[in-house]
């Protein structure tokens, strides 16, 4: 198996578990944060939508975020978008371009990749499964049922 194909095995699964948590953010909780320095959960939602298009700025040097949103619908839609525009240029990179090191940064596209963009996105999925939880939303299981599913 070739490092894009590991990498993009990796991106598929992470990105299908990540996607379940914009689908149960409240609208009506967009304003909401749990502390006063904390983002507020319509912030960080966005963020968290914008990540997949970190992985195509990753390897093609730009990304295409898109505006911030107040609703679930798009957040959803950028999601999905921000996700195809990711997958698409994880998909096409060859393990040379992969392997190939950032002199700016001292690190190669794949630890970029996964470093910046995938532990990124999985600290502020956490981040969200606390708000989520604050909030008392069902939170959805990411590596196997939640407290929530179990019910």
């Amino acid at each position: 198996m070739t490092f894009g194909e590991t990498l993009l095995s990796e991106f598929d699964r992470e990105m299908a578990g990540t996607r379940r948590i914009p689908e149960r953010v409240p609208e009506n909780k967009f304003p909401w944060k749990p502390h006063e320095k904390s983002s507020t959960l319509g912030s960080l939602a966005n963020h968290l939508a914008a990540m997949p298009s970190l992985a195509a700025a990753a390897i093609l040097g730009q990304a295409k975020r898109m505006p911030d949103t107040d609703s679930k619908a798009g957040l959803l839609e950028a999601f999905d978008k921000n996700l195809a525009a990711g997958r698409e240029a994880v998909a096409g990179a060859s393990d040379e371009h992969l392997s190939a090191t950032l002199p700016a940064i001292n690190m190669t596209h794949l630890a970029l990749i996964r470093g910046r963009v995938m532990s990124h996105m999985i600290h502020h999925r956490g981040q969200l499964t606390v708000y989520l939880r604050l909030l008392e939303v069902p939170v959805p299981g990411m590596y196997g049922p939640s407290a929530d599913d179990n019910k």
